[in-house]
């Protein structure tokens, strides 16, 4: 976990005023898959406290997100349990005193559902490897076998089905992404691309200018 650079936007959190937000990431059903906030660390643990009671009094079970456009994003908590957090602490010489570093994200960020075929993935903007870094993930997630050579064509093959798709919602320098692979749907198409060759055994490579000549 780096500590926040300069140039970030900070971003408040309405609920909880002590609180700031430099990334925020949720679903398309406005469920939290990412959340780094900065304050001191008994606001911190407040937070925490909160997001634990559900509905009782004082409980956190959705907070809303106030962007720099000014308006307030909802953002719902949902089941606790299938968050983790990170907590660091920086910047201990301030006016504010120490500051505090938590990250609040879906289990599945870390690690992949190999059962149910799913994953979550949380990227740099514009990050150089973000097509390899996707591709690795599928092929830790997915149950079939996947060869390095075949990635752009499976790529696509899962944007153009929805079984990829990029999170409705990020403020700050992240991105996400749902993988969501329907297993049955995804070998019967695999194996019509190898059927008609696109995809294959070996990797593609183009034959020596004079074996084709002989070809010729």
């Amino acid at each position: 976990m780096s500590t926040l650079p300069s140039t970030s936007t900070l971003y408040r959190i309405d609920e909880c005023a002590d609180l700031m937000t430099d990334a925020c990431i949720s679903d398309e059903h406005g469920e939290l898959v990412f959340l780094s906030v900065w304050a001191r660390d008994t606001a911190i643990q407040q937070f925490l406290a909160r997001l634990t009671l559900g509905t009782s009094e004082d409980g956190l079970q959705q907070f809303h997100l106030v962007t720099d456009q000014g308006s307030a994003v909802p953002v719902f908590v949902g089941n606790t349990d299938r968050l983790e957090k990170r907590l660091t602490r920086a910047y201990r010489r301030t006016l504010f005193g120490s500051l505090t570093n938590l990250w609040l994200f879906d289990k599945r960020c870390a690690k992949p559902d190999q059962a149910n075929a799913s994953a979550l993935a949380v990227l740099p903007i514009n990050a150089a490897d973000d097509t390899q870094r996707l591709w690795a993930l599928v092929q830790q997630t997915c149950p079939l076998p996947l060869l390095d050579h075949w990635r752009d064509t499976v790529l696509t093959l899962l944007r153009d089905t929805r079984m990829l798709t990029r999170l409705s919602f990020a403020v700050g320098p992240l991105q996400g992404y749902r993988l969501a692979m329907d297993v049955s749907k995804l070998t019967t198409a695999l194996g019509a691309l190898i059927q008609d060759n696109t995809l294959n055994v070996e990797p593609f490579e183009r034959m020596p200018q004079e074996a084709l000549q002989r070809v010729a």
